[in-house]
């Protein structure tokens, strides 16, 4: 296999497979998450009792931000086990998820026939999207933590563009590619200690996500990308999408170390005394009618 950049043609398009199929890096991820999917079902931190009690899990900023979803047709890409999917639903929207776990799509529809939630639900690599759904939508909801897994930016932008009605939108909420960079040095302080720019083949010792809960895994080889705000936004005005805002946050949906503190809105930031960076952005971008 290749280990450098190969064009495959279109302007700026790449397409790398450095050492490892696509089928490969595919087949490695959606293990991981299919054995991820029961314990997250029942992760305190998912928190599905509470959930099936009434909480939303969305932040209030991406309701405000949204405003009145009542009515409109929503995707939600890489959805997991639903729980944000169908917090949307609860909000009136009509909604539609995918992912390429079959393990958390089952989780998902069994929480909407338990809840009494209409929603709709596919197994499907998010790149195939447009031709599983077949139809578009008011809005292309995605984040937290999926692009990571994604190799092609580029296709990736074109999916939500095939995505959107005109006039529609992409709403991306989703952990910002410096935060990826930093971990904590042994006297406490933040360290760069990792690359800002991945590799064309990925990081193949990714290994399996540890948040909500560790546990001994089978399935604990994964390949992840870093993707650079510039190359996500690039990517979105080549597909043709107008970027409409990008706001860069503080704060974090995940206690990422014990110095960062909670906020008010329930997010996660550094503790006074510690420099601030960025930890997550909100992407905005609509399909010009």
């Amino acid at each position: 296999m290749l280990s450098q950049p190969c064009p495959v043609g279109g302007k700026g398009e790449w397409r790398f497979w450095a050492e490892m199929s696509s089928a490969e890096w595919l087949t490695k991820n959606r293990a991981m998450w299919d054995e991820k999917a029961p314990v997250h079902l029942t992760s305190p931190m998912y928190d599905v009792p509470g959930f099936k009690a009434g909480r939303l899990s969305l932040q209030a900023h991406e309701i405000e931000d949204l405003r009145d979803v009542a009515g409109r047709d929503l995707i939600h890409l890489q959805c997991h086990i639903g729980l944000d999917t169908l917090s949307w639903a609860r909000l009136g929207a009509n909604v539609t998820g995918v992912d390429f776990s079959a393990a958390s799509i089952r989780g998902a529809e069994a929480l909407a026939e338990e809840l009494g939630l209409k929603a709709q639900f596919h197994v499907c690599d998010v790149y195939d999207t447009p031709s599983v759904v077949g139809h578009r939508f008011d809005v292309v909801y995605t984040g937290v933590g999926a692009l990571c897994w994604l190799p092609d930016i580029a296709r990736w932008a074109r999916v939500a563009r095939d995505l959107l009605k005109p006039g529609g939108e992409l709403y991306l909420f989703e952990f910002h590619p410096v935060e990826w960079m930093l971990d904590l040095a042994a006297d406490g302080r933040l360290a760069l200690n990792f690359d800002y720019f991945t590799p064309p083949e990925g990081y193949r010792d990714a290994g399996a996500v540890d948040y909500a809960g560790a546990n001994e895994m089978q399935a604990s080889e994964t390949v992840q990308w870093n993707h650079p705000l510039g190359a996500v936004v690039t990517a979105l005005v080549d597909a043709g999408l107008r970027i409409d805002s990008l706001r860069e946050l503080p704060a974090s949906v995940l206690q990422k170390w014990d110095c960062m503190e909670r906020t008010e809105t329930g997010m996660f930031q550094m503790a006074k005394g510690l420099p601030s960076t960025p930890l997550m952005y909100v992407l905005r971008a609509s399909l010009r009618s």
